[in-house]
């Protein structure tokens, strides 16, 4: 029997990060460990020197700090909920404000080092004989793929960057895992979206990969199909705020039909999604089940599912858990 461990969507929370790298700690035998999309945080908070305090403007409040202590804390805060804290000074933010190009330049720098030190961290608490596949989601800059790249190669294949290639694990003989990060156009314009005939085709790129029956394939794929209890997701005005009708938050379903259309055609064993946070959930398309954990990692919440396949009778059982 083969244990993997399923989780997405930590959007650079490094609480949510230790959970995952702990598992194996606190469920019993795991084999593989998944963390399928969006890896990275969204955004950089100023800690702000103005000599006799610091000030910075995080989780809807203004934050006056004293001491060196206190701006620790609310680093760690922080970087726990999923940002990038800097301390700067008046001129440095002003500078940065001034100048996109060299704050993207600073966000990339933040974001690789936090996968540097995510993926050590990885390398130093997973146990040896588990192994881990960590794939980039819509979200994540396309700079994160070379180091995550990088320690495939110089951990020996412990870390496994899972694009382009069809994985069969030494945990998981027999079996196949496809994996796919591009998402159907969004209204953040993400760095990978594209149409629905851009998807299909770069869908139909993996099925060359395949070597084995369809029954013996994972699609990993961050995207949930459309139309089904994974990709239901508030609806928004055009100025990006929910619906509400008579006080009810309308929701509607906005995952991929091309994604849903492969899984209908091809019948993969399972599909692993993410992406949309709200839907924590399990369904079925054909004989294929399809599951997304959700994702709460602003509170520090890991949510997942544990999926027990056994390489002679296929998979036994799969199901959410959350701490």
């Amino acid at each position: 029997m083969a244990r993997i461990y399923f989780a997405t969507d930590v959007h650079g929370s490094n609480k949510v990060w230790r959970k995952w790298i702990n598992v194996p700690n606190s469920i019993e035998k795991v084999d593989v460990l998944v963390l399928a999309g969006d890896l990275t945080g969204k955004s950089i908070v100023p800690i702000i020197d103005r000599g006799d305090k610091w000030t910075a403007r995080i989780f809807g409040r203004t934050w006056e700090l004293k001491t060196k202590e206190e701006v620790q804390e609310l680093m760690q805060k922080i970087a726990e909920s999923g940002y990038y804290p800097m301390e700067m000074t008046p001129q440095e933010v002003q500078e940065l404000q001034n100048d996109p190009k060299k704050l993207d330049r600073l966000f990339e720098k933040v974001m690789t080092q936090r996968m540097e030190e995510w993926l050590t961290m990885a390398l130093e608490k997973v146990p040896e004989n588990i192994e881990i596949i960590v794939m980039p989601g819509n979200d994540d800059e396309f700079c994160i793929d070379p180091v995550i790249q990088k320690f495939e190669k110089e951990s020996g294949g412990r870390i496994i960057y899972p694009l382009g290639k069809a994985i069969e694990l030494n945990n998981l003989p027999g079996y196949q895992i496809i994996s796919f990060d591009y998402v159907n156009p969004t209204p953040w314009n993400t760095p990978r979206e594209d149409n629905e005939k851009g998807l299909w085709k770069r869908l139909e790129k993996l099925v060359d990969l395949v070597t084995m029956d369809w029954n013996r394939v994972l699609a990993n794929f961050h995207c949930p199909p459309h139309g089904t209890r994974l990709d239901l997701a508030p609806k928004l005005d055009k100025n990006l705020k929910p619906v509400y009708v008579l006080g009810e938050q309308i929701r509607e379903h906005v995952g991929s039909k091309s994604v849903r259309k492969f899984i209908e055609k091809y019948q993969p064993l399972m599909g692993l999604h993410g992406h949309i946070h709200e839907s924590y959930a399990a369904d079925k398309i054909g004989r294929t089940i399809i599951i997304n954990p959700g994702s709460e990692y602003v509170e520090g919440i890991l949510r997942g599912f544990i999926i027990d396949i056994d390489p002679q009778k296929g998979l036994e059982r799969w199901w959410k858990v959350e701490g």
